[in-house]
């Protein structure tokens, strides 16, 4: 409820860059960033928002940035930056109010029991004919707990049911029950990714072994500026982890690739490598994947052309 009302559809147009500022803060790979993408969207947070963090988690987080910074120097960097940060709150603003709102996969949920011999009920309190679960089901087995403190405000008989907190004991006490209510969803959401996280890892070794530097060299390592869309496209397949791509497009620069193709390759791959979008495949339908990855082509290739026109001749 707490990640609802913070970012929850009240936000507005304020969404996709509350979800991109949110990716600049976590440094997550693919096979982390997906599964707080998918929380977030169970806690009804609009696609808008979900869209714009997984546009800059991987692509302008604060470890990427601070690595191209400690390489390129503040210009390189600042300018990496302002144009990753800008495209991916459009796209997540222009994208996430498309129909592809619908595009988005279901997490798979277990029915959990409460440990009892049957689940015990009380009366509503609200004057209607229907019951109410008894809140010790999934507290601790057939006991009661702890004298809760409720939201006053919340409603029944078919509104939303109220936040219990437990305003004494430890903070194990405080907190087991809603660990304990958030089992089935980490359980669903493990299963449901753990085939994809699986192929990610293979294609990630594939890629590693058939698809070595020399083919980037060939095709890229010149300065003309077809070099730039054909780099932002060669890096989808090549997985390119931050920490991979610094000392390649070292190399290549040094051979004489523009910087304008090199941060294509580098906004390419990192943000839409072939494993990260076998993952998003747990939680995105395909056309949604295709717009995803076309959109980050298109923020790697205007990326690379704003590079190579501020910064011609420095590479």
């Amino acid at each position: 409820e707490k990640i609802q009302k913070r970012l929850g559809s009240g936000l507005g147009r304020k969404g996709p860059i509350i979800g991109a500022l949110l990716g600049i803060l976590t440094p997550f790979c693919s096979a982390s960033m997906v599964p707080v993408s998918m929380g977030m969207i169970e806690s009804k947070v609009p696609f808008s928002t979900v869209l714009s963090f997984l546009f800059s988690a991987p692509v302008c987080n604060f470890m990427v940035v601070g690595i191209i910074f400690g390489v390129f120097g503040w210009q390189i960097a600042l300018v990496y930056f302002v144009v990753t940060i800008i495209m991916a709150i459009i796209g997540g603003a222009f994208l996430g109010n498309t129909r592809l709102k619908h595009e988005v996969k279901e997490v798979m949920t277990f029915v959990q029991s409460c440990g009892c011999a049957s689940a015990p009920e009380t009366p509503s309190a609200c004057g209607c004919s229907a019951t109410v679960q008894h809140p010790s089901c999934g507290v601790s087995p057939c006991s009661v707990p702890p004298a809760p403190v409720t939201n006053p405000t919340s409603g029944c008989c078919g509104t939303a049911a109220p936040d219990v907190e437990y305003s004494s004991g430890s903070f194990w006490e405080r907190n087991r029950p809603r660990l304990i209510r958030s089992m089935p969803f980490a359980r669903a959401l493990f299963v449901q990714i753990i085939p994809y996280v699986l192929i990610g890892a293979a294609i990630s070794g594939v890629c590693a072994a058939f698809l070595p530097a020399s083919i980037v060299e060939a095709y890229v390592g010149n300065s003309n500026l077809l070099a730039i869309p054909i780099a932002a496209a060669i890096g989808v397949p090549l997985y390119l982890r931050i920490e991979m791509a610094i000392p390649l497009l070292s190399v290549l620069l040094a051979k004489g690739m523009s910087l304008g193709a090199a941060m294509a390759l580098l906004i390419g791959g990192t943000g839409a490598s072939l494993p990260e979008i076998a993952i998003l495949g747990s939680m995105l339908k395909p056309k949604a994947i295709a717009a995803y990855v076309l959109w980050v082509f298109v923020t790697a290739t205007l990326g690379g052309f704003i590079f190579y026109a501020v910064f011609v001749g420095m590479a």
